[in-house]
């Protein structure tokens, strides 16, 4: 198990590196003058001058690069221009709110993938099957941002119940309900692609298990329904954990959207501002992160995929 883990981060190192790289020059080439964009078309040349001279714009790209990414490798991800502070200052605290958000979508992700897959596989040819699986299809077919305004325009506007965004009511007291209150539209509206097919690959999966063999076994052994189930389940498992991690994955990416929409101060919403105002540092940072963040994920779904099937790590 240890070399196992060991392979897979040797792998994730060259991983960051050439995503590092891309990213950098993707946004490096992006059209647009971030010197303009912080000082204005009215700026003297003086002034152009000395700020691209401040930011290191005036050398060459590979230059610019290696000197970022060493300075990254200790942690310095360089100053914003849009707000002079360190990038490393800005993205943390967003960070944690993206994460916030993306547990709140992931749990509701799981326990509504995995009870429409369940109880699809276990009536193939009945009235559940068909409507689990129509709420799996109308779940990843669903425009997301329709479904997001519409969730907004019942819950918010008409009936009042929940708040149509930010994290915490302005003069409210503040706390975990509060703090739930606000995560359930954007949690939903974040998770409903990822629970949709999550359901359909958990159907497909425990479907094949329970009329396989073994779960024949199973009950010729005089196991009850239970059981069977339990046992199915935990072989249907690795198929579950692949499709998990995915989407666990694209949440961490895919918040931009709701994050904007539902104004959640995360990392979504600090690089869509960023992005605006022409602010390289931040946005080359936060993509950086992002991007470990996934290889991060991926790594711990291997992890526990080798520890559920040991076939895998040899």
């Amino acid at each position: 198990m240890t070399r196992f883990l060991l392979r897979r981060l040797l792998l994730a190192v060259p991983t960051l590196l050439g995503v590092s790289a891309v990213v950098f020059a993707t946004v490096a080439l992006v059209p647009g003058d971030p010197v303009t964009a912080f000082l204005g078309p009215g700026a003297p040349a003086e002034a152009r001058q000395a700020l691209a001279e401040r930011i290191g714009l005036d050398r060459p790209l590979p230059v610019r690069y290696l000197d970022w990414l060493g300075h990254a490798l200790t942690g310095d991800l360089g100053t914003s221009t849009s707000t002079q502070r360190p990038v490393a200052a800005l993205l943390l605290p967003a960070l944690g709110q993206t994460l916030t958000l993306t547990a709140a979508a992931f749990a509701l992700v799981l326990l509504g993938g995995v009870l429409l897959g369940t109880l699809g596989a276990l009536r193939p040819h009945g009235w559940t099957k068909r409507l689990s699986g129509a709420a799996a299809t109308l779940a990843v077919s669903a425009p997301q941002y329709s479904v997001a305004l519409l969730l907004t325009a019942v819950f918010a506007v008409h009936w009042r119940l929940l708040p149509a965004g930010g994290t915490h009511d302005a003069f409210g007291a503040g706390g975990a309900g509060d703090l739930l209150r606000h995560l359930v539209l954007p949690a939903t509206a974040a998770a409903l692609v990822p629970l949709g097919l999550t359901a359909k690959v958990h159907r497909a999966a425990l479907s094949t298990v329970l009329g396989s063999e073994l779960a024949d076994g199973l009950r010729a052994r005089g196991l009850g329904r239970a059981a069977v189930l339990r046992h199915c389940a935990h072989n249907a498992s690795p198929a579950l954990l692949t499709i998990g991690g995915l989407q666990l994955a694209y949440l961490l990416e895919g918040v931009v959207f709701v994050e904007t929409l539902y104004a959640w101060p995360g990392l979504g919403r600090l690089l869509y501002d960023a992005l605006t105002a022409r602010d390289l540092p931040l946005v080359q940072g936060g993509v950086l992160l992002v991007a470990t963040a996934f290889v991060g994920v991926n790594l711990l779904v291997d992890a526990a995929h080798a520890a559920i099937d040991p076939r895998v790590r040899s």
